[in-house]
């Protein structure tokens, strides 16, 4: 079995290319040659530097934002439910302070007070260094739906069925 993170965008064309047989998406593919079910909910997370007590909108603008990529999805979510000046200037006045494309690595320059960063809460809990970051949790909490996906009309061979259903009963 091989796996890999991927943006939403990628494991969607690796589906519709056949080179995958599932994929976890958090964005519902509209292709109608893509067949997905909805199999859990994940939340959003606002991290910083562990110095920061409790963000505003100044402070996030002075940190910078550690962009990923699916890193403007979730800011749109997160920061637009629960920052009002998110609404009109979204991450525009943010200067980006870092980039990063291996999921594993995203929280090390917020680790080290170089800015912050929106993600899903199971790449917070997988970070090893959680000693130096703060995980907040907003008034408004979101959450994404995750999307079990396939190509529309193959029949999964017994191994993807067998780690469909294993991942299906870890959601319950």
């Amino acid at each position: 079995m091989n796996y890999r993170f991927a943006p939403n965008s990628d494991i969607q064309n690796a589906i519709l290319n056949n080179t995958i047989d599932i994929g976890l998406t958090t964005d519902c593919p509209v292709d109608p040659d893509i067949q997905s079910e909805p199999i859990g909910e994940e939340s959003l997370l606002l991290v910083t530097p562990r110095n920061i007590e409790t963000p505003n909108w100044k402070t996030l603008c002075q940190l910078g934002f550690i962009d990923h990529p699916d890193a403007r999805h979730h800011a749109e979510l997160l920061l637009g439910a629960n920052f009002e000046q998110y609404q009109a200037a979204q991450l525009r006045p943010i200067k980006q302070s870092g980039f990063s494309n291996q999921i594993g690595l995203i929280l090390l320059p917020v680790s080290r007070g170089l800015g912050f960063t929106v993600l899903p809460a199971n790449a917070v809990a997988a970070f090893a260094q959680q000693d130096s970051i703060k995980v907040h949790h907003l008034p408004a909490p979101v959450s994404e739906t995750l999307y079990l996906s396939s190509l529309a009309g193959r029949e999964l061979p017994q191994r993807a069925i067998n780690v469909a259903n294993i991942v299906k009963g870890h959601q319950q």
